[in-house]
């Protein structure tokens, strides 16, 4: 009996005999982008091999790469960079704003080889690679910017190394890809505030971030994908922060007896947040002062009755610019929201809720007039769309975490 060692081989020969044809070499520095409308970009693999699904959509921020990977309102998204360099400054261990990167996928143009910054540890590929997330590189990133603006948001994948092969090592014709881009599941009505949220309460204390003296009041914090940053404002203004998983219950918060109820960002379709909803009514409805962000803000809309929709391309990036209706500013914002509150702007109205009274929408966006903020006249509640944290971002819109200590001093003296 021959031993299969040594099969393939002649007698004597110290070269190998084929007995079929050759397996095609796999090229592992090969990736494409594809989106759902069946256009592809051929790239190089940046970050891990192999295949990631996600929505692809583009940020518009000049800095703050790291920010944006570990903000967890990216989770099941692809995020292209419209700024061409990337990766500069490396990656270092204080600036993430969750426990993980978030992004499903991550595309850029030219990527730094060498990162060049005094509190740099590593590059950002060896971080992608070791959290496991799939890129691509040195692709036309603004030209997949255009395509998503003018088409919107689309599904897409990134294929990479093995993933771009069949079984016998050809590369794959694009429509196996575009099968698989096209058979996941859509934003609209994906519910992920409860896949992101921390699965255990924490409290960020005043003490911890500058302040001297007994906190002022203490916060309920519902995290339905917050960001490092946004507690961390409010303990610098005497808060005390106990941040409590998505799941938590009215009855949670009322026995930490708290002064103010706060809703963070977050990823998914507000219209999937029933449960978030029915608990900001119930907050509503004990008077308890209230500020929210982002993903807040869409539940705050929503309790009061007012639709929420999808927007095209939303808005994402460090310099979205916003119209304060009280006083007439501009401000330079944070953003990262696909969806939007439907209520009319420029005007009072009745909450559809009508229990709730009046209600204003206090910010707009000057990009396209999306509502970027509410403001209830009878309550003591109001929301942004965007991020006043800012990180990455401009220090415009801190005044906001002021209104809210503000909110609960009045509510206290009253």
């Amino acid at each position: 009996m021959s031993d299969p060692r040594f099969e393939g081989f002649q007698a004597g020969a110290g070269q190998p005999r084929e007995t079929r044809a050759q397996r095609p070499t796999v090229d592992n520095s090969v990736a494409l982008l594809v989106l759902e409308d069946g256009t592809v970009y051929e790239g190089t693999a940046y970050g891990a091999r192999g295949t990631t699904l996600g929505e692809a959509v583009f940020s518009t921020g000049m800095t703050g790469y790291q920010e944006t990977l570990t903000d967890p309102s990216y989770a099941r998204q692809i995020v292209v960079q419209t700024a061409p360099h990337i990766g500069n400054t490396g990656v270092n261990d204080e600036d993430p704003e969750s426990r993980r990167i978030w992004v499903a996928g991550y595309a850029v143009r030219d990527a730094a080889r060498i990162p060049s910054n005094w509190r740099s540890v590593r590059t950002l590929e060896q971080e992608l690679a070791d959290q496991g997330i799939i890129g691509i590189k040195d692709i036309d990133t603004r030209a997949v910017t255009r395509r998503l603006r003018d088409q919107g948001a689309m599904r897409a994948g990134i294929f990479s190394a093995e993933a771009l092969y069949d079984d016998v090592g050809n590369r794959k014709a694009p429509h196996e890809f575009l099968e698989a881009v096209r058979s996941q599941p859509d934003m609209l009505g994906a519910r992920l505030a409860e896949e992101v949220t921390s699965a255990d309460p924490y409290v960020i204390d005043p003490a911890d971030h500058g302040w001297e003296g007994e906190p002022i009041a203490t916060v309920a914090a519902i995290d339905l994908g917050i960001k490092t940053m946004t507690p961390v404002r409010m303990a610098e203004r005497g808060l005390r922060v106990h941040v409590l998983p998505a799941t938590t219950t009215f009855a949670d918060i009322e026995q930490l007896k708290p002064q103010g109820v706060f809703l963070s960002n977050g990823p998914g379709d507000p219209a999937t947040a029933s449960t978030q909803v029915g608990l900001l009514r119930e907050v509503l409805n004990s008077g308890t002062p209230f500020f929210g962000i982002c993903f807040g803000n869409q539940i705050l809309g929503r309790a009061l009755g007012f639709d929420t929709y999808k927007l095209p391309f939303g808005h994402r990036g460090i310099n979205q610019p916003v119209m304060d209706h009280a006083t007439g500013k501009v401000e330079i914002t944070s953003q990262n929201h696909g969806f939007a509150v439907d209520a009319p702007v420029g005007e009072t109205v009745t909450a559809p809720e009508s229990r709730y009274g009046r209600v204003q929408v206090s910010h707009s966006s000057l990009n396209d007039g999306v509502v970027e903020g509410l403001r209830c006249m009878d309550i003591p509640a109001f929301s942004v769309q965007y991020h006043p944290e800012a990180a990455a971002g401009p220090h415009d819109s801190a005044y906001l975490f002021d209104r809210f200590v503000d909110l609960m001093k009045e509510h206290q003296n009253a």
